[in-house]
């Protein structure tokens, strides 16, 4: 095992090659303050998330008992098209809510949304600072706008006040619900078509309710969003499908685990 990086605060990510069924796979392990595992494929490679003092055996028994998994996922993604990292140019487009929104470059320090001649939506990115950062802020912003509204909405369906709403970079998740901290939103939702975007919003507020993937949860699940189930599909597909935004963390389909 070789050191790819120091300790950042509690956190330490270091280079791994486990064999399984006789393929040799190169993973990332990261040990952090989390409490529980996770093994995840996305555009950087296979990479497994375990609680800081985890022995180095036990690690290795977790993603054996998903090898079978993590062997076909990493078979699919390197048969999948590449996708390509955005590069912020002028006229160039990224999703926003499974729309394209063409980017415009112009002096200055401001970022201003508009109407394209098109009708289409447009975003103008400002030259005078890293455009790419101001693209990221402007849709975090709409994100937590649109998603805000969502969650009430919602939460209005099951007579319940709404939590606190605070976006995320997760990993491995697009949602998460805490009694304690409120809902928490992956802002990369904000490139997906609204519908599935509400299904990720109505799950996460199913855990108002109950705080587990019970049939009880399941069933608020389907009181709030009847089509979960091809929903969660179609996620699955769209999140292969979005643009790398530089290093920004993405919430790749390709994990283990659900939504939360």
């Amino acid at each position: 095992m070789s050191r790819v990086q120091a300790l950042r605060g509690k956190a330490q990510e270091l280079a791994h090659t486990i064999v399984i069924d006789g393929t040799a796979v190169e993973l990332v392990l990261r040990r952090s303050a989390r409490r529980s595992f996770a093994l995840q494929v996305d555009h950087r490679g296979a990479r497994v998330a375990v609680p800081l003092r985890t022995p180095l055996g036990e690690v290795e028994r977790f993603v054996h008992s998903h090898g079978r998994w993590l062997l076909d996922r990493l078979q699919a993604r390197a048969a999948a098209p590449a996708v390509p990292v955005l590069k912020v140019a002028e006229g160039a487009t990224v999703p926003l809510f499974g729309q394209p929104l063409t980017l415009r470059l112009r002096p200055g320090r401001g970022t201003r949304w508009r109407t394209g001649a098109d009708g289409g939506e447009e975003l103008q990115l400002p030259t005078a600072v890293d455009p790419l950062r101001a693209l990221s802020r402007a849709l975090q912003a709409r994100a937590l706008a649109w998603f805000q509204g969502r969650v009430e909405e919602y939460c209005h369906r099951l007579g319940l006040e709404p939590p606190p709403l605070r976006l995320s970079s997760a990993r491995t998740r697009w949602g998460s619900c805490s009694s304690r901290s409120g809902i928490r939103l992956h802002w990369r939702l904000i490139h997906l078509p609204p519908v599935l975007i509400d299904y990720v919003v109505a799950h996460e507020v199913a855990h108002l309710l109950e705080m587990n993937h019970s049939p009880r949860f399941w069933a608020v699940v389907e009181r709030l969003y009847p089509d979960w189930r091809a929903a969660r599909g179609a996620l699955r597909k769209a999140a292969a499908t979005l643009p790398v935004i530089a290093s920004a963390p993405s919430a790749d389909s390709g994990r283990f685990g659900a939504e939360d």
